[in-house]
């Protein structure tokens, strides 16, 4: 087991695990701490603690210092410094003529760097606005460029359900969502239904899946032939929260349709499965990752 301590450096950011020493810090306070890219100010979201080996990335950065008052000075600082040098940075792109889109700024706490991410369509040749920004800011000039989920991410916005976007609030880490996911929870596989506002796959669908999941195997299939307390019948419609089923009796020359519980039916011959045809696929795998 390794002595850890978690830290944040972005509102609703990924948490990085690092070796407190002997120092005993509090969750909320801010410390100075040793990253690959130089020394940072971070927050403390998760006390200290022991962890697997297997959890951390080796070797375990230290926590140089619990921030002082002159730390968090020098931090509200380059916040301002990171204002300046998005304006002065837009202009220059644009005295370039570059077909990007500048999102934010990042200063390190030690200001050896200063990052710029941006969006583009495609690559972009941006070597000679680095060398007029390195004349200008005397330092090094990192330009990242990012996806429209990390755009999302850091300018943040209302969802569809009228809250804050989840990637902006508290999601730390973007998990993986797919088109798989929208058909087993039964939406619209129209594309303006299921995306959200950075025009991927709404992140929430990851939410509810392994509900979804779980009820699949106990729920047959549109189209499915079961047999039920009242005779053999087709499947025509599922509730998958309620997992309730509308079966379509044959009796005879006429038919009846009757609703069961799932446990209450008994798969004879499965469906099929739904090609899709009439769905155009390679338009809704755009919004995915």
């Amino acid at each position: 087991m390794v002595k850890v301590v978690g830290v944040r450096f972005k509102s609703a950011g990924k948490i990085y695990f690092f070796d407190p020493g002997e120092l005993e810090i509090e969750v909320n306070s801010n410390v100075i701490v040793e990253t690959a890219r130089g020394v940072e100010f971070g927050q403390v979201v998760v006390p200290i603690r022991e962890v697997a080996e297997e959890e951390i990335v080796a070797p375990l950065k230290p926590v140089i210092r619990v921030a002082t008052d002159e730390d968090k000075k020098h931090a509200d600082e380059n916040k301002q410094k990171e204002e300046d040098a998005f304006k002065i940075c837009l202009k220059k792109i644009n005295d370039h003529n570059l077909d990007m889109k500048l999102i934010d700024v990042e200063y390190t706490f030690d200001n050896n760097k200063v990052l710029f991410y941006f969006t583009a369509d495609g690559r972009v040749d941006f070597r000679e606005l680095v060398k007029d920004l390195a004349s200008v800011f005397k330092t090094r000039i990192e330009l990242r460029q990012i996806g429209v989920r990390d755009e999302a991410k850091m300018l943040g916005g209302i969802g569809v359900c009228g809250r804050v976007l989840c990637c902006n609030s508290y999601l730390g880490e973007f998990q993986p969502v797919s088109i798989k996911m929208a058909k087993e929870q039964c939406l619209s596989l129209n594309p303006t239904k299921i995306s959200g506002t950075c025009g991927r796959l709404m992140c929430c669908l990851k939410y509810e899946q392994e509900a979804y999941e779980e009820i699949i195997g106990r729920v047959p299939r549109v189209g499915a032939i079961v047999s039920t307390p009242d005779g053999q019948g087709t499947v025509m419609d599922i509730s998958m929260l309620k997992e309730l089923i509308k079966v379509k009796m044959d009796k005879g020359n006429e038919t009846d349709l009757q609703i069961y519980k799932a446990d209450e039916v008994k798969v004879v011959k499965d469906a099929a499965r739904d090609e899709d045809a009439d769905i155009n696929f390679e338009e809704l795998k755009k919004l995915e990752d």
